[in-house]
């Protein structure tokens, strides 16, 4: 067998010098010579592979199916899968074991027997698709699982919910036989891979609820029997870290777990009712943080203004929407763009939603008094270029925004407010000063999150007259358009959905609008001004997202639904 050394240097370009220093490293610390020019970035993972398949005569794979059966999950421990880095792969076309690493022989040989796959074909593959396969086939296996849990539920030990979990360690890889702890394992993983935002456990007279939200619309998981609901509650808060003991007060917590490839952290909120408590968990993906712009789905024209609103030297741009319209989503987007070396960025946020690295981010904390108003009154101080203030909730807090922003700051900050007219109403009611208000305030971004149509099962079709009539829309705008809508398959869970995208109403508070606010706070006559604006006529939310109809993104049921 050819040295991997003479490989490397003859078919991938690497010089004899190189690698003689990662040999002499290789000498002096231990390790595989192929690792550590990988890890010097010499070479990377896939001429790495390339390499050892010359060296051993084995196919490389670049992707492996992740519809093989799970046929080997009750005989083969995940964690022996994991630390030799293979999997069992089975199609109705081939069979064969998938390795990162082909020089593992013992372990090849204990798993072929296990399976009494002695013989088999072996190849190779990229260690995150052997990942992500195993993830698959224990997450699978894990799905059937949900009705043997609610039975063993009732043989269920008490104490064993008491047990700690491990911090941050892979729930896929837990065997522990506690019906409640499976339970809510069971819970977690499945709302992970069906990217639900939120878990509610809701308590009634006889029943637990158990439901997730996915693009905004809540879907039932579980219905476990009455008596489970003080365990289940407890494991959750417990791994909360909350008191267990206090059922009578509403408590905030977080856990931070890892399931599969995905870090979760999730913030949990428990309220008293007259059945019991009642806890919803908010699920952050860290691995799915930070979207660009054109991510969010924002036109090219609105795009375009953003970005050079975004390069003002001082003023406020406020965005607004109800909870959960991807307001924050927004406004990190916004920040990754302006986080630079040369430039100061300090939010004051209730909660931090997501750590950014180059920008010092602030946590309220009502207990001590550490409001978004003192909050911001100390970050004036930092000698700070940009600010991010979490929500104007009171005037005191939009007092000293406005004052940032008139002493050469450039603010971001949200509202809950309907469209972006009612923004200004929103100030005006808080007891801001019109003309503070006219002078301080850029722009103001309105949004909603619709759900996409999804691509695995989008059909077209066209909408009857009567049905645009009903919907109060001109039947000669989508005369001859073709529209599309999800089947439904399993790619979506039945929905005809897959994934969100935002729409948007961006209103620029131009010269003309700035003196309209002087004489009037009535957001109708607002609104109007900025749809008739004739260097920056507006677009409505509803405007946006039938744009987005036509455009074959989302249906005419969504966008109603939303605005």
């Amino acid at each position: 067998m050819k040295q991997l050394a003479e490989i490397l240097v003859a078919s991938f370009g690497l010089d004899a010098d190189t690698v003689g220093e990662a040999a002499a490293l290789q000498a002096e610390k231990g390790g595989r010579l192929g690792e550590i020019l990988r890890e010097q970035e010499k070479i990377t993972e896939q001429q790495l592979l390339q390499a050892r398949g010359m060296q051993t005569g084995l196919d490389l794979k670049e992707t492996l199916p992740l519809t093989s059966e799970s046929f080997f999950t009750d005989r083969v421990p995940i964690g022996f899968l994991k630390k030799f880095e293979m999997v069992p792969i089975a199609t109705p076309e081939e069979s064969y074991i998938a390795l990162a690493d082909p020089f593992y022989f013992q372990q090849l040989d204990d798993l072929q027997r296990v399976l009494h796959w002695e013989g088999i074909k072996t190849c190779l593959a990229p260690h995150s698709a052997i990942f992500v396969a195993i993830n698959n086939a224990y997450d699978k296996t894990s799905q059937g699982a949900a009705d043997q849990v609610l039975q063993d539920i009732d043989e269920d030990d008490p104490e064993a919910i008491l047990s700690e979990i491990e911090e941050t360690a892979d729930l896929l890889d837990d065997t522990s036989d506690a019906p409640v702890i499976k339970l809510v394992n069971l819970m977690l993983s499945q709302a992970v891979r069906d990217n639900a935002s939120d878990i509610h456990i809701e308590p009634y007279k006889d029943l637990v609820k158990i439901r997730k939200r996915v693009d905004g619309i809540l879907y039932e998981m579980f219905t476990p029997p009455k008596h489970v609901q003080a365990k289940l509650v407890s494991r959750v808060k417990i791994m909360a870290r909350m008191d267990i003991a206090e059922r009578r007060l509403p408590q905030d917590g977080r856990i931070e777990i890892r399931i599969a490839d995905k870090n979760i952290d999730l913030r949990v909120s428990s309220l008293p009712t007259a059945f019991g408590e009642r806890v919803v968990m908010r699920l952050l993906d860290k691995s799915n943080v930070l979207l660009s712009m054109e991510q969010l789905g924002m036109s090219a024209k609105n795009l375009d203004t953003v970005l050079d609103l975004i390069k003002a030297p001082h003023g406020i741009i406020l965005v607004t929407g109800p909870t959960g319209s991807g307001k924050t989503t927004s406004l990190y987007s916004i920040l990754s763009i302006l986080n630079t070396p040369d430039v100061n960025i300090i939010t004051v946020e209730d909660p931090i939603e997501y750590q950014i690295n180059g920008i010092s981010q602030m946590q309220v904390n009502n207990k001590i008094d550490l409001t978004f108003a003192n909050g911001l009154r100390t970050i004036v101080r930092q000698d700070p270029d940009i600010i991010l203030v979490g929500e104007i909730r009171d005037k005191e807090t939009a007092d000293m925004a406005i004052q940032a922003a008139l002493t050469g700051h450039l603010v971001f900050s949200t509202l809950h407010t309907n469209d972006a007219a009612s923004a200004v109403t929103r100030l005006i009611d808080m007891g801001v000063e019109p003309f503070l208000v006219s002078s301080s305030v850029n722009a103001i971004l309105a949004q909603r999150l619709v759900r996409r149509i999804c691509h695995h099962c989008r059909e077209p079709y066209t909408p009857s007259s009567e049905y645009l009539e009903k919907l109060d829309l001109p039947v000669e705008d989508f005369s001859g358009a073709t529209l599309y809508r999800g089947k439904g398959c399993h790619e979506c869970l039945q929905t005809g959905y897959q994934g969100r995208q935002g729409i948007y109403e961006l209103m620029i508070l131009s010269d003309t609008i700035k003196s309209l606010i002087l004489s009037t706070s009535d957001a109708g006559q607002v609104k109007r001004a900025a749809l008739e604006d004739p260097n920056t006529p507006m677009l409505t939310l509803r405007q946006d997202g039938l744009r987005k109809v036509l455009a074959g993104e989302t249906t005419l049921e969504e966008v109603f639904r939303v605005t």
